[in-house]
Formats: C-alpha cells, sequence, structure tokens
C-alpha cells in the first residue's frame, strides 16, 4: 500500500487520512485539543506510561491542516506578547537560606526526592527561577525534578527531560543512524537544569550528587514512564563553566554543539557553542540505542 504523509517517521496510508478527515466532520463541536486527544483515544495512541500523545497527535492534524488534507476548527484567537508577558513565573518563595559550609562528610544524608506533582514542586520551580542564570522553564515532554536535602534544609535541584533531537557529537559518539536514532532517543535523558544553591559552600558536592542522580535515575525513569533510559547528556557554557563537576563524577566529554539550534535554516552559528557531556548507563549502551 502506498504511503500518503509521513510525520516524525511514521507512515500514514490514504486509508489513515481519509479516517482523519471523517474523524474530524463527525465531531464539529470540539476544538483542536479535544480532537486531539479523541483521536489519540480512537487510534490507542499512547506514551509508554498510558498517557496520550497529544502533542504529537496536535503536530499531525496542523500539519495535514496546512496541507489541505484535513480542516481543523479555527484556532483559537491569541497574541504572542501578551500571552508571553502573562506567562506564570514562579512565585518567589523564601527558602530557607542558612549558610551552608564545610566537609562534604559533616552534611550527613543527602535525601533526594522527586517532586514533579507533589507539594514540593512550587518551591523547585521557584529555586531555579530565583537562583539558575537561566531562570525556569516547564519542560515539555517526559521529565523528573529532583530536590536535594541535608538535615532537612533544601541545598541542590536537578532537572532532566526528554533528549535533544539531534545532537552531531553525540550522535557519531553513540554510532547510531537516523532511523535507529527517531526509535530510541526516548531512552536518553538530558540534565536541562543542575543547581547548587548560592549558600551553599561545600566541595565536591556537585559530582557527589551527579553520581548518586547517575544510579538512579534509571530506575525513576521506568517507574515513572514505563520504559528505561541508558544514557544521560547535557550542555555546559564554555564561556561560564568548566564542566569541572560533571568530570569529576565521569561524565565523558564528547564535542561541541554547533551553536545553529534546532530551526536554523542558514547553517551558521547563532548562538554561542556548548560542550557536549554524556553519561552511559550501562555497558552496552551503545547496542540498546542502535537496536
Amino acid at each position: 500500500m502506498d504511503f500518503a504523509w509521513r510525520y516524525r517517521g511514521r507512515d500514514f496510508t490514504e486509508q489513515d487520512i481519509g479516517f482523519v478527515r471523517e474523524f474530524v466532520t463527525a465531531r464539529p463541536g470540539l476544538n483542536r485539543r479535544a480532537l486531539s486527544l479523541a483521536l489519540c483515544e480512537a487510534w490507542q495512541w499512547k506514551q509508554s506510561n498510558g498517557a496520550p500523545r497529544d502533542m504529537v497527535c496536535r503536530g499531525l492534524l496542523l500539519s495535514l491542516h496546512r496541507a489541505g488534507h484535513i480542516a481543523l476548527p479555527p484556532a483559537r484567537p491569541c497574541n504572542p506578547q501578551q500571552n508571553k508577558a502573562n506567562r506564570h513565573r514562579p512565585e518567589p518563595l523564601v527558602p530557607d537560606n542558612r549558610p551552608v559550609h564545610g566537609p562534604l562528610r559533616e552534611l550527613g544524608e543527602l535525601r533526594l526526592e522527586l517532586v514533579r506533582r507533589t507539594g514540593q514542586e512550587p518551591l523547585f520551580n521557584s529555586l531555579l527561577e530565583q537562583y539558575h542564570y537561566l531562570g525556569y522553564e516547564q519542560p515539555v515532554g517526559e521529565h523528573i525534578k529532583y530536590l536535594v536535602s541535608a538535615k532537612g534544609q533544601i541545598v541542590a535541584c536537578a532537572a532532566f527531560t526528554s533528549a535533544v533531537r539531534h545532537i552531531g557529537v553525540r550522535d557519531r559518539f553513540i554510532g547510531w543512524d537516523a532511523a535507529a536514532r527517531r526509535r530510541n532517543l526516548k531512552s536518553i535523558a538530558y540534565n536541562t537544569r543542575f543547581l547548587i544553591l548560592p549558600w551553599v559552600k561545600v566541595p565536591h558536592l556537585a559530582s557527589h550528587l551527579l553520581s548518586r542522580m547517575s544510579h538512579r535515575i534509571a530506575e525513576d525513569w521506568q517507574r515513572v514512564y514505563a520504559h528505561p533510559v541508558y544514557l544521560l547528556e547535557t550542555f555546559v557554557d564554555g564561556e561560564r563553566f568548566r564542566g569541572t563537576c560533571y568530570r569529576a563524577a565521569n561524565w565523558i566529554e564528547v564535542g561541541q554543539t554547533t551553536g545553529r539550534g534546532k530551526n536554523d535554516s542558514t547553517n551558521k552559528a547563532n548562538r554561542s557553542l556548548k560542550d557536549v557531556f554524556v553519561y552511559p548507563l550501562e555497558r552496552r549502551f551503545r547496542e540498546r540505542l542502535q537496536a
């Protein structure tokens, strides 16, 4: 059977498109998001953890609409600048900022807590917004958030999200082709934020925490999203940092980004280059990711 449409590595036939067209036409009262959720249910199109693949489905519907294959209801009017201005930023919560100094052994037991969808998540968001140089951005896709405490006081936080779609040096390090990357990209987690709070001055704490997180993240990801991760990745802005804590935690520097961004059409660098670090979570990570 001839394939009529390809979206994010999946082929759709004329019969598939006809089904979507009739599906949309039969539900004139639904908005675009409701149509996406209903189509996910009809197709049983779900993530590994059972959640509907809503954003992927909405992208498919929009691409078919723009190509003239289906007719979606009008998008709700919006003002991008107004939306940006009104975007909810985390409230500036006041943390326990007593100075924490001294050797690592004197901190006692360090507690790593998953806080996504818990009462501690607003504090996590607020700490990044206030004290991380990049601020807080709500992750899209799969993600987990860690708060780290010592003797009941928060000392650090870290976020891991879905991996970046394409990084040349990482992809060459893995040795996979484009098809394997599309299949297995979900098995890489991206350390998008890592923050030791500014009143915490404890030598070797950052590398110790990276090591602790690398030993538990595969189990946490499996429990939350029902699929494994085999490799961690992160970017380090070399103009600001040397990546010392990642090196000390045995992360591997594999090269630099191109500085072009995912939507580049000029093939020219338009942002600062980042050092790319990775951390394999098991010895057979290449075999797993190439499968």
